[in-house]
């Protein structure tokens, strides 16, 4: 597979009519010298010194950028409030991982919350796939300021087998479940590995012992990309056909209405308006409601 013909066709995405106002507005942000970042709960970015007209460019290009799926961030006084709130789920993931040293992609990385965060662990590299040209933007405006080294690729899950080097620790984090392939995903994942190296991953899943899947006809919480929601017995299978040696269960833990919730920074549904309204344990499908299990798979 030829990337770099695929990088340049990706990069013209940037020209699109609904992406260009904002790379227009990142190239016409002032580069600041006095910067600080605290990679916290929140990622701060403080900026010396910074006056009261490019505080509202600021805010104006982050605004325009909405929706803000993954975060918190904060900009001096301005203060990002994504849907999500990420660092529950990293905070949740960050004692099963040592990064120090290490190669390390993060397949489906939205804006960059969960790279800017492994920054402090020290890896070697760290490289993040997303073929999405507004959450690209978004890592953008944010590194603008961050300056952080990483390199973000508008690429899908299914380039990592291809890409020009193998990793030692893959994050793949919210994507199976959009696969309609999820075996062939997993394999793709396993040859993106060094010999010794691990998969973190976390997906949608459904109670039983069984080693079975539900199969959503059209919807799933109102997500419409929905193929496979297993049980953690056939997850552990797919993995185990897709050539990995183990399978660890890090956490198993319901999507509840403080991890993602509406906020002005999306203007947009969120967890509220996907569960029944008079059975939160049900999505308005009538499924079981959304619960993730996060694993860590080992190729030897």
């Amino acid at each position: 597979m030829d990337l770099d013909t695929l990088r340049q066709e990706r990069r013209k995405w940037l020209t699109w009519k609904n992406i260009r106002p904002f790379q227009e507005a990142i190239a016409a942000l002032p580069t600041y010298d006095r910067v600080s970042v605290e990679l916290g709960d929140v990622v701060d970015i403080q900026i010396a010194d910074l006056s009261e007209e490019d505080a509202a460019a600021i805010e104006q290009t982050a605004k325009q950028m909405k929706p803000w799926r993954k975060g918190p961030f904060r900009i001096n006084d301005l203060f990002i409030d994504s849907e999500w709130q990420s660092q529950i789920k990293y905070n949740l993931l960050e004692p099963h991982f040592d990064l120090k040293g290490k190669i390390v992609g993060d397949i489906g990385c939205n804006n960059g919350y969960y790279l800017f965060r492994m920054l402090s662990q020290k890896p070697e590299k760290l490289i993040g796939f997303d073929p999405s040209a507004i959450y690209y933007s978004q890592f953008q405006f944010l590194d603008h300021f961050i300056k952080s080294g990483i390199v973000y690729e508008l690429l899908g899950v299914e380039h990592v087998e291809f890409y020009e080097h193998t990793f030692d620790t893959l994050f793949c984090l919210g994507v199976l479940y959009h696969r309609s392939d999820p075996v062939a995903m997993l394999k793709s994942l396993f040859k993106g590995l060094n010999k010794g190296g691990e998969l973190i991953l976390d997906t949608f899943m459904i109670e039983g012992e069984e080693e079975m899947c539900l199969t959503p006809r059209e919807r799933y919480s109102k997500i419409p990309n929905i193929y496979f929601v297993p049980t953690v017995k056939a997850l552990e299978n797919w993995c185990l056909r897709a050539g990995f040696s183990s399978v660890e269960v890090l956490e198993i833990k319901k999507t509840d209405l403080n991890e993602q919730r509406k906020t002005e920074w999306i203007d947009t549904q969120s967890l509220e308006d996907f569960l029944d309204p008079d059975d939160p344990e049900k999505t308005v499908e009538g499924y079981p409601a959304p619960k993730r299990v996060y694993i860590k798979a080992l190729r030897v």
